[in-house]
């Protein structure tokens, strides 16, 4: 009789043990954030260009504050908090990466790639540093900058410009404006990229 009811206990045991390893990332926060852009290409448009002529979006390289789904807040010159029970669904700089993409796709007659979909030669290639994708909390804005690098196809030419945005938050740090105030910012630095790369 104890042999049969120890591998039921044994098993209830295990499945305590491992839903506690699960949770010790703490609770889902009640606000996972996302940026929207403010174009979006058509549907069902088809685009054609040659190898040379097309652009490609990589992911940006950030600093290791920016590395995770938080949303900084810089306090002062050099303590930094994160926006209480915020986050973004996935990395800021390959949010960012998206929407970059997606709003040249649709103000400009370019065939944009991601780094992950060109097959041969990548043409052009949109490079860059996302150096704040946070708060100030100083100022109460929302603070996007993005040192862009534009890689001419075939590597022989380099141009460099730095992009940067603020929007006011409106009220105190919280999840809500703090995301809608950084997607502002993020599409006028994105608009402002499409402007410098052109069509």
């Amino acid at each position: 009789m104890i042999r049969h009811l120890r591998t039921p206990l044994l098993a209830a045991t295990l499945a305590v043990s491992l839903s506690a390893c699960i949770g010790l990332g703490g609770k889902t926060p009640p606000f996972l954030l996302t940026l929207d852009a403010d174009a979006a290409p058509a549907a069902g448009a088809a685009r054609t260009a040659a190898d040379a002529s097309t652009l490609t979006i990589l992911i940006p390289t950030a600093p290791q504050k920016l590395r995770t789904t938080r949303i900084p807040v810089q306090q002062d010159d050099s303590s930094v908090a994160y926006v209480k029970d915020a986050q973004w669904v996935e990395a800021p700089q390959r949010l960012f990466q998206r929407l970059v993409s997606e709003t040249l796709s649709a103000r400009t007659a370019r065939v944009v790639l991601d780094e992950g979909q060109y097959l041969t030669a990548p043409g052009e290639q949109l490079a860059g540093q996302l150096m704040e994708f946070g708060v100030d909390a100083r100022t109460g804005e929302a603070v996007v900058v993005y040192q862009a690098m534009l890689v001419s196809a075939g590597g022989k030419t380099v141009s460099q410009r730095r992009f940067e945005a603020r929007e006011a938050i409106g009220g105190r740090i919280e999840a809500k404006p703090v995301g809608e105030a950084l997607t502002r910012a993020a599409n006028k630095v994105a608009g402002e990229v499409t402007g410098w790369l052109g069509g």
